[in-house]
């Protein structure tokens, strides 16, 4: 998923005479998202502590996360780059820093089958990039790390992969995605 479209959440900015990003901040970038993150706080909890902090009622909180949401897209080209690489035979795993409600979403759109494992950091109780995060992950592929190439679009995430030796892409775009994956994956 990816935020194409700002404008549902700056409407809320502007809605409760806010600068543009505020809503944001507190959506994405609050204690309580972090403890959401982390399966310390509910996903419930989260949204009622949202609520509190921008001062709306309940009923507007559910409509503020419904509107959050509506400018996200799915990536259709980084979708059919992971149909391509499973239809390669490679392993292809997820590991998000979200709640646990994410699980649900993923189900919903129809792709959650397409990671094997599905990581969620409020299931395993740690975010990336603590180096335990991605553990977990080589865990459940029971694959050394040098074997594995971990891809994110935040530079501190990719450090903490290859702290533990995982091979480290950072994502700009998937063509460029594309171009440097080919090198490793017909190295192996």
């Amino acid at each position: 998923m990816k935020t194409a479209d700002q404008s549902p959440r700056h409407r809320w900015d502007e809605r409760l005479g806010l600068a543009h990003g505020s809503v944001e901040h507190v959506v994405h970038g609050s204690e309580s998202w972090r403890q959401a993150q982390t399966g310390a706080l509910s996903v419930a909890d989260y949204w009622a502590d949202v609520a509190r902090q921008l001062g709306i009622s309940p009923a507007d909180v559910a409509q503020l996360a419904e509107d959050f949401f509506s400018g996200d897209q799915l990536d259709a080209e980084m979708l059919a780059l992971v149909e391509r690489l499973r239809a390669a035979g490679h392993q292809v795993a997820l590991l998000s820093n979200d709640s646990p409600a994410l699980r649900g979403k993923l189900t919903a759109l129809g792709i959650a089958a397409l990671f094997e494992p599905l990581v969620i950091s409020g299931e395993i109780g740690v975010m990336k990039p603590d180096t335990r995060s991605y553990q977990a992950v080589l865990d459940m592929l029971r694959l050394p790390a040098e074997q594995t190439i971990f891809v994110d679009d935040m530079p501190a995430n990719i450090a903490g992969a290859k702290a533990l030796g995982i091979h480290g892409l950072h994502y700009t775009t998937t063509a460029a995605l594309l171009a440097a994956l080919e090198p490793l994956l017909l190295g192996e």
